[in-house]
């Protein structure tokens, strides 16, 4: 990983700023454990198709410059531009504490999804190893499982994968907002590249595992050209399904990405951001749900027929899974087997 200096916007948490004079120093990598007493987040979002989520790992070293989970790293104490890239927190106990949430008679065995805000398979992964543990204990309990993803490290777990989709319900999401892979090295530069990423497809939908491939997030007058295109190599690859949500920039994220921008795409900037406001009513950010997915105005009306037409035309099927009437859950210790009702599937 290539060094780079610390630079964070200011913390909205903290009274102080600290500025450098001449050049900031480099930011390394620190890695803190996150004690929490438990590993389940439940989300009320009505714009968003499940309602637990798992994330191993705080903060994400993918640097992905539009990412929308860099503000929840201000809680912590930290800075949402290199310090989420590089002051990262992981749940040594999160396979642990999954198995102690499954073990309670309230759970019912709805879908969990895995990286609802930062990667699950991020660098991080190769050590801890902590979602495959996680996906071990989804594979003793047959519980639904969603995951979400940019890296192709999820090839590593195949075989868990194999025997939760055989046995339980799973479906995979791979993220491939560009195609273009300079350009998709300067806003994401720790993340393989679309086309190995369409690789990553490739390699699960020949395991019959179903495949989301999500143009996430559109970026107005940048990555809305590439849409076509990725959609048709993952349609290639084996994806089943497709989906996009609209780029959002919520506080200081607004600075990291103008500042990446500037750095990598000096020229198209100015296009960016007109496009950004133009689908968000002036602004650079709308936080209202559902709008927040798709954007509003005409452009974002031109960006999603393009997407729908896109998607109809190679037999791509919407995201939202179905509804299933039982889940697949049961407790190692449940006798006679017996099924848990209210989960979702694909």
């Amino acid at each position: 990983m290539r060094q780079i200096p610390i630079e964070n916007p200011l913390q909205r948490f903290r009274g102080e700023h600290v500025e450098y004079f001449g050049t900031p120093p480099v930011a390394n990598l620190v890695v803190y454990e996150d004690h929490s007493e438990s590993v389940l987040s439940e989300n009320k979002s009505p714009d968003l198709s499940f309602r637990y989520s798992l994330n191993p790992y705080r903060g994400c070293a993918h640097g992905c410059a539009y990412c929308y989970a860099r503000p929840s790293h201000e809680y912590w104490g930290f800075g949402i531009g290199t310090d989420f890239e590089r002051k990262l927190m992981v749940k040594p106990r999160a396979p642990e504490l999954l198995r102690a949430a499954f073990e309670k008679k309230s759970w019912q065995g709805e879908v969990v999804v895995l990286s609802g805000n930062t990667d699950c398979y991020q660098p991080l992964e190769l050590k801890w190893q902590l979602t495959r543990r996680c996906l071990e204990v989804f594979l003793d309990y047959t519980n639904p499982v969603g995951i979400i993803t940019k890296s192709a490290l999820i090839e590593r777990d195949m075989d868990l994968l194999q025997e939760l989709n055989d046995k339980a319900q799973l479906w995979v999401a791979v993220s491939i907002p560009f195609w273009d892979a300079d350009v998709a090295r300067g806003m994401e530069p720790y993340v393989p590249t679309p086309q190995r990423r369409i690789e990553t497809i490739r390699r699960l939908a020949r395991r019959g595992i179903g495949v989301t491939v999500m143009v996430a997030p559109v970026i107005p007058g940048l990555s809305d050209r590439d849409m076509p295109k990725v959609l048709e190599r993952a349609a290639d690859a084996g994806a089943r399904r497709a989906s996009y949500t609209m780029l959002r920039l919520p506080r200081g994220v607004q600075q990291v990405f103008e500042e990446r921008l500037t750095r990598h795409l000096p020229l198209a900037k100015d296009k960016v951001l007109a496009r950004t406001r133009e689908v968000r009513g002036g602004a650079l950010h709308d936080g209202a749900f559902f709008s927040r997915m798709r954007g509003q105005g005409h452009y974002a009306k031109t960006v999603r027929g393009l997407f729908e037409k896109s998607a109809a035309r190679l037999g791509l099927l919407p995201e939202e899974p179905k509804q299933c009437a039982v889940s697949t859950f049961r407790r190692p210790t449940d006798a006679g087997g017996q099924l848990r009702l209210f989960a979702q599937c694909v």
